[in-house]
């Protein structure tokens, strides 16, 4: 396999490296620790895997999902992450990438495990995101059932600190209609207060760097 490694803690992307050649048997074909760079390299060389980190200091790992699948739509895409918000497993259950490794939770021989299964054609989720997947479709209140794509959108920017304002120059909306949708959501959450809805953003993983998107295909 051809890969390309984009996380921005040299340390932890130097040892992704060392392991996927030395260990795995793979081709590292480059390395970035920042979405911009990440970008050109991945059009650049074209492997056939990606490992990303979804959190980055300019941008988050789904921004470069969606900017070069546009371009590679075959390229097959591991996440490795640490971010394990209900928010940020529904995207990426969302995002139809093929693997997703926990850095909290799995091991070295996870990611072997993972990248021998990709490779194959086959997917790899990691026992947490498995489990907190299950539990959120057990929930008939979990906030995939109540709000729109709209309101997880609006909810991700208040998640960020952003005011009515700036979600609404964001959005191209007005800030009474932001203040609206903010009343729609604390109601459909049962949550009250700006102060606890942001407590709830935070909790729940709506704090990427950029707002999301449109729908994406599902995660199989």
């Amino acid at each position: 396999m051809r890969i390309v490694i984009v996380e921005d803690h040299q340390m932890f992307r130097e040892v992704i490296h060392k392991v996927c050649v030395n260990d795995f048997g793979h081709e590292v074909v480059g390395e970035a620790g920042d979405g911009a760079s990440a970008i050109r390299l991945i059009l650049a060389a074209q492997p056939d895997l990606l490992l990303l980190d979804l959190q980055l200091p300019d941008t988050d790992g789904f921004t470069i999902i969606e900017t070069v699948r546009k371009i590679l739509p075959k390229l097959r895409i591991i996440a490795i992450t640490s971010a394990r918000g209900d928010y940020t497993l529904f995207r990426v259950e969302r995002a139809g990438i093929q693997g997703f490794v926990d850095k909290n939770a799995n091991s070295l021989d996870s990611l072997r495990e993972a990248i021998d299964l990709v490779s194959n054609g086959k997917t790899y989720l990691a026992p947490s995101f498995v489990k907190a997947r299950a539990e959120r479709r057990a929930d008939p209140t979990s906030f995939d059932k109540v709000l729109t794509e709209r309101e997880r959108v609006v909810l991700s920017l208040i998640g960020q600190s952003c005011d009515d304002q700036e979600i609404g120059q964001r959005l191209n909306i007005s800030p009474k209609t932001v203040a609206t949708f903010r009343s729609r959501i604390m109601s459909k959450l049962n949550v009250h207060g700006t102060p606890k809805l942001m407590r709830f953003a935070i909790d729940h993983g709506f704090t990427q760097v950029s707002a999301p998107g449109g729908d994406e295909p599902s995660f199989s």
